[in-house]
């Protein structure tokens, strides 16, 4: 059932009421959907020996799809994987009984048996929840962004952003990611180095099946670039031929020099440490490669900058000898 066949729904003209309609009659018509409480559900599009088990919010889905359906759907059309895609009210973590109870269920049903190849996706609290459930799909190869091991006080005390999560229950059945995640094919864990808290959890997750690629002054979004930057599918399907060495992340990864937040960021840490030929050689690469008004603007800055600096009586400054 890829897109030749006629799967490529597109919801994005509809209100949240019509939305959970159209992704539940979905499901029921390609496998099946099952609300999980009152703040989750799950829905399974059946296709390919391949299955993504995406855990995504809602408001995720509508912000960062310009279709307005799971990831999961982008597979299922262009790939002809299968789609178990987990979603969710706000950012739960996905610790609702109803979720727990779900996948004990799959586990005792042998879903995840039925398929060739089995990956699990998510980020921050979906990237959790990700790690914690796939311990029922053990040989599962893990794609995890910037994700949280736990937010059990007693572990990770000195992460201050989601202490209204303190009082929920990161101790029993798919409790602690990383312990989650040793059944483990391999998991590729991605996460931006200078974010403190996401690294410091990020450590949290070593494991000789573990694989942390870095990526510098992404920031605290890297769902959003990723997207953005139309790299997800390759990382999926990295992930899930167990592929996604040092040397192919690095390749894929030199996207980054044509992706303009990224090089601002980088301009701006480049600046903030008082770099200034630094910031000229950044400058003047970017502009010689694409069209990029600010950078052209702050070269022109740092080029009068220099001339300032320079003696009245010094000769230009192609004249000067090094």
């Amino acid at each position: 059932m890829t897109a030749e066949n006629g799967f490529a729904p597109d919801l994005s003209d509809l209100g949240r009421g019509e939305w959970l309609a159209a992704i539940k009659t979905i499901g029921e018509e390609h496998g099946f959907a099952e609300p999980l409480g009152k703040r989750h559900a799950g829905v399974f599009v059946e296709d390919g020996d391949t299955l993504l088990v995406s855990f995504e919010t809602m408001a995720g889905i509508e912000t960062l799809s310009e279709t307005h359906t799971p990831l999961g759907f982008d597979m299922v059309r262009d790939h002809g994987w299968s789609s178990l895609s987990l979603l969710s009210h706000g950012d739960t973590w996905f610790r609702d009984p109803e979720v727990v109870e779900f996948f004990d269920q799959l586990l005792d049903d042998g879903f995840f048996d039925e398929f060739d190849r089995v990956v699990f996706y998510g980020a921050g609290p979906c990237g959790y929840a990700a790690a914690a459930y796939s311990v029922a799909a053990p040989g599962a190869r893990l794609l995890l962004l910037q994700p949280q091991a736990t937010l059990d006080p007693r572990v990770a005390d000195w992460d201050d952003r989601f202490t209204e999560m303190r009082r929920s229950d990161f101790t029993s059945r798919y409790g602690y990611g990383p312990d989650m995640i040793d059944a483990a094919d391999q998991v590729y864990l991605l996460v931006d180095p200078r974010q403190r808290l996401d690294a410091m959890h990020a450590a949290l997750f070593t494991r000789p099946n573990v694989l942390t690629h870095r990526l510098p002054f992404f920031g605290s979004a890297l769902q959003t670039d990723l997207r953005m930057m139309d790299l997800l599918p390759r990382l999926l399907t990295s992930t899930a031929e167990g592929s996604l060495t040092v040397a192919e992340f690095a390749q894929m990864f030199r996207a980054r020099r044509d992706y303009p937040p990224y090089l601002r960021r980088l301009l701006a840490q480049v600046d903030q440490n008082e770099r200034e030929t630094l910031a000229i050689w950044l400058c003047r690469n970017v502009v010689g490669r694409m069209h990029a008004p600010r950078f052209r603007r702050r070269l022109g800055q740092l080029d009068n900058m220099a001339d300032d600096d320079l003696p009245e009586d010094s000769p230009p400054p192609q004249q000067q000898k090094g």
